[in-house]
């Protein structure tokens, strides 16, 4: 099969991440294209393709599209991501176009999906089926009545199936979607989307390239991809301060692809030998696993990765709105996840916060983060998409 996944970042790069790893999947046994529109990213050596359209991304208050390079007219750039994305589907005629998160979300993007969405549905364009690709957990809207019926217009109508990268046992859709019931297309869950397990001798290669001993023990702090997070990499360098005497403990701590330049010269100045300062790592999981107890946000692949290799996690939730706060208190019923408080985010509570966790063991999940290989099975097995209401229901 052609397979044509669309994936638009515009603050981190979680979203990115989950799409590769199914896109990873999927070009295993199918000619896989990439559609990207977000700020740079290095992209990883695959047998994926590629197709980046003229970058936009969201302003400060996340309010409008501003283009990635500065001076350019957004009426143009939208006017070249609409054409170039409609020529694409011209040219390349996938059979399935997965298309992450709308129309639950990137709203803003619908001057350039709607008009693809419509030439498949009217026969411009080639046939192919139409999926939604969906995380856990939606952010909070204002109106919830008004935003959840476009949704449901759109989904209805536009889309034939639902792919939901959660475990419902855990986090259904229902928790964060009131009409669920109302969706008229097949949707299955596929599990959480996590990169395959790193092999816990790697995380021991690690720890002897940093000259650890069994008893030494290793601090990971990280803030993910995007530009928020730095108070927590701050207050953790600051408690570090007070750990001094622990003379066994070592700190390393992640800053994020997009976070300001200066974040990284303003933690270098905490000087302490027992603290080292990284740029974003693209081994991060080896990391986590290597780590005896890690600080981070509480975004999607974060979680995730901290499931996958069981390590023990204080979890600071980006506050602006539910979404983090939410998995962790659903995750933190099977595992080692510990939900920070603002007021967690002083030196000394802090400090003694790391102290208490530092002897706890790695722990086994029974957490499902299959979802890209899942995502892939179901994916190619179309008939689902072609069911019956009475058919739907979760895999």
């Amino acid at each position: 099969m052609k397979i044509a996944c669309y994936c638009q970042h515009v603050l981190g790069i979680g979203h990115f991440h989950r799409c590769l790893e199914i896109c990873k999947a999927l070009t295993k046994h199918h000619e896989t294209v990439m559609i990207l529109g977000g700020p740079d990213l290095t992209l990883p050596e695959s047998d994926i393709y590629f197709l980046q359209l003229p970058g936009l991304k969201m302003d400060a208050e996340f309010t409008e599209l501003l283009p990635c390079e500065a001076g350019k007219d957004i009426h143009r750039i939208k006017q070249q991501r609409q054409q170039q994305l409609f020529e694409f589907f011209l040219s390349f005629q996938p059979d399935v176009f997965l298309v992450e998160l709308y129309p639950f979300g990137r709203k803003a993007f619908r001057f350039e999906l709607d008009p693809v969405l419509e030439g498949i549905a009217t026969g411009t364009l080639s046939p192919c089926i139409r999926l939604c690709s969906l995380r856990d957990i939606l952010v909070e809207k204002t109106n919830r009545k008004k935003y959840e019926s476009r949704v449901l217009n759109v989904l209805n109508n536009s889309f034939d199936g639902l792919l939901i990268h959660s475990d419902p046992e855990y986090i259904p859709l229902e928790k964060t979607f009131s009409q669920t019931d109302s969706i008229s297309i097949p949707y299955r869950y596929t599990g959480f989307i996590s990169p395959p397990p790193t092999a816990k001798e790697k995380g021991q290669q690690l720890r002897e390239e940093l000259g650890l001993s069994q008893s030494d023990k290793l601090l990971v702090a990280s803030i993910g991809g995007g530009n928020v997070g730095a108070e927590l990499l701050q207050t953790t360098a600051e408690a570090a301060l007070l750990l001094k005497n622990m003379t066994h403990l070592h700190i390393h701590l992640f800053t994020g692809i997009y976070s300001d330049p200066g974040l990284q010269q303003e933690l270098t100045r905490i000087n302490d030998e027992n603290i080292t300062i990284h740029n974003f790592s693209s081994n991060f999981q080896d990391w986590l696993t290597a780590a005896d107890l890690s600080i981070s946000m509480a975004g999607y692949n974060t979680c995730m990765n901290l499931l996958s290799a069981g390590t023990t996690a204080l979890l600071y939730p980006f506050a602006q709105n539910r979404e983090q706060s939410m998995r962790v208190s659903a995750l933190s019923k099977t595992s080692a996840f510990t939900l920070l408080a603002p007021e967690d985010l002083v030196p000394s509570n802090l400090a003694e916060i790391i102290k208490s966790h530092l002897g706890r063991y790695k722990q086994k999940y029974s957490v499902q983060l299959n979802g890209a290989v899942q995502s892939r099975i179901l994916i190619e097995n179309l008939t689902i998409w072609n069911r019956e209401k009475h058919d739907i229901r979760p895999l």
